[in-house]
């Protein structure tokens, strides 16, 4: 009894409920295994990857625009709308340029889109095997790069297929609709809208599955990380959801169209990862991941046992005075003629 009155609140709401003693674990193996540090590194190489890929769009977009003077023209006005009066002329200028240099442009934007494109998959790959609770060990440098290339180009791929899949079905909705002639009819929109969300969680899913399961550094079962995927799925969702309406919010003043979208990548690229490497910990703290050891047995002790006796007891007397009486008694029969 006084042993209930002095367990906490919080022990026994973690003992009456296995769900929120699941979250208590995972937020501590989160903690332990610095899942902190590690999102902060994935933030600083995702925002240090914008720059090479913009550089890249850039390049791209010099090199469509150099023969078509009505469509760059077009751009130019789109852009002097969008953005506040100052800076419109400045980001022309940019474009400009851009299709000047576009090659070199392109070539050095590849190269530094390599560089921190294979600092985000290092510290992405070494973040979700601490999260595993996996052993980090000292790898060569050269394979390691490579392997980290190709899941780089897995993970691009991967995620092309779940745009694909999302967009497809978007599509393709929108062309039942209409050919069924019920574009119009607000149950037949709720339930493609309905659809749409269902298909986009179920590629994110895949997408997730892979990630959790084929990303660490060391091997784990893909059946373990199901759950983890879903609940990475749906969080996900929810995020972009957040992210959505906080750049409709602070477009409304100028300097929220500056400085509000650089403030939400920064946000949104630190939420997500994070929230990654919580969802791995909250897998591999789930019970059926948990390898639980027999509790070792308790070390031998070992006392020598040493009696020392000054002289011989009462028993072992007696026998003696006995043994010699015997022994006199034999020794005087044999000396009589």
């Amino acid at each position: 009894m006084a042993a209930d009155k002095k367990e906490s609140f919080l022990a026994r709401q973690r003992r009456e409920r296995p769900w929120l003693d699941h979250l208590m674990r995972a937020q501590e193996a989160f903690s332990e295994r610095y899942g902190n540090h590690y999102a902060a590194a994935i933030t600083y190489f995702s925002v240090l990857s914008l720059f090479p890929l913009l550089m890249i769009a850039f390049a791209v977009a010099g090199f469509v625009l150099v023969g078509n003077a009505a469509l760059l023209a077009e751009m130019k006005n789109g852009i002097t709308e969008a953005v506040p009066a100052g800076l419109a002329k400045t980001i022309n200028d940019v474009v400009d340029e851009a299709i000047k240099s576009r090659g070199t442009v392109g070539i050095i934007g590849l190269l530094a889109a390599l560089y921190s494109g294979l600092g985000w998959m290092s510290n992405l790959r070494d973040a979700l095997t601490a999260q595993w609770g996996l052993e980090h060990k000292q790898r060569p440098f050269l394979s390691t790069a490579v392997k980290d290339l190709l899941a780089l180009f897995g993970l691009g791929l991967a995620l092309a297929v779940s745009f694909g899949l999302s967009a497809a079905g978007s599509g393709l909705g929108d062309l039942l609709l209409r050919w069924m002639g019920l574009d119009d009819d607000a149950w037949a929109l709720f339930l493609f809208r309905v659809g749409t969300i269902v298909l986009s969680l179920i590629a994110n899913w895949l997408v997730f599955l892979w990630v959790l399961s084929r990303l660490p550094r060391e091997k784990v079962s893909a059946k373990s990380a199901i759950r983890g995927a879903a609940a990475a799925s749906v969080g996900f969702e929810l995020l972009k959801q957040v992210f959505a309406v906080y750049l409709a919010t602070v477009s409304d003043s100028p300097s929220g169209q500056l400085f509000g979208p650089i403030i939400g990548l920064l946000l949104f690229a630190n939420f997500v990862s994070r929230f990654l490497l919580f969802i791995t910990a909250w897998t591999a703290t789930a019970r059926e991941n948990v390898v639980e050891l027999p509790e070792p047995p308790p070390p031998a002790v070992i006392r020598p046992r040493m009696i020392v006796r000054r002289g011989p007891t009462a028993s072992g007397a007696a026998g003696l005075v006995g043994a010699g009486a015997l022994l006199g008694l034999l020794w005087g029969r044999r000396r009589k003629p």
